[in-house]
This record gives structure tokens, sequence and C-alpha cells, in this order.
């Protein structure tokens, strides 16, 4: 796993995983595995899941990496606790899943509370030789 600054500003998580190191074999089985993980979660819930792929495909002049073949989003929240309002700017969670041909990439951002950054980035990380 890998933290990097996308756009010089926002703290992500990602992994790349070969398709031959799971099991899972597309964007919607790895969603269902962390849906799985969600659902068994004491206080985690979750919202959505959206498909950017068609979505962005649906807008006029869009870009789209030629090597993405599918992308979508897992919309959750952690929300324990709201002891500011400010929170509301960090929250949901989402996992964003994507297939490019050969392997996944599947990232986040990260998470404010070092507990569950470690959750997330244990269901991540546990997606491999699944």
């Amino acid at each position: 796993m890998t933290q990097s600054l996308l756009m010089d500003k926002y703290s992500i998580y990602s992994v790349q995983i070969k398709k031959n190191e799971t099991t899972l074999t597309d964007v919607d089985s790895i969603i269902a595995y962390l849906q799985e993980k969600i659902a068994k979660h004491p206080f985690a819930i979750e919202i959505a899941i959206f498909d950017h792929y068609t979505h962005t495909q649906s807008i006029q002049d869009y870009v789209l990496a030629d090597n993405i073949q599918a992308a979508k989003n897992l919309v959750f929240c952690f929300g324990k606790m709201l002891p500011d309002p400010k929170m509301l700017a960090v929250r949901p969670r989402s996992i964003g899943i994507a297939d490019l041909g050969d392997e996944f990439e599947i990232s986040f951002l990260e998470v404010p509370n070092e507990a569950l950054q470690k959750v997330t980035e244990e269901w991540v990380k546990s997606i491999k030789n699944k």
C-alpha cells in the first residue's frame, strides 16, 4: 500500500493488485467482498455504490484513461461521533475500485481517525490473495 498526495493536496492510499493475486474477478466482486466487511463492522454503514465509469462516459467531452475498464466507488461511513460540524467535510468515506485490465487499483482518502485508517487499510489489503 502506497501513501501519496494526489494533486499536491489529497492524502490518498492506494494499492495495485494483479488479477492473479486474488480470487475476486471484477470490480463488483471486490465491492461485494468489502460490503461484507462493512456489514460486519460494529458501526460502519454502507451508503451507496457509485458507478464512476458509466457516469463519466455519460458526459459530453469526458476524459477517461485508456486503461480503465471499470471504476466504482463504495461509499460508506464510520460516523460514530460528530464532535464538530466540520467533520461533515471528510465524511462519508469512499473506496475506489478500478479495473485496469490485468490488475485492480484500489484507493481511498486518508481517514482522519487513525484506528479507522488501519481498519480501512486491512480491508483493502485483504483483497490480495483472497
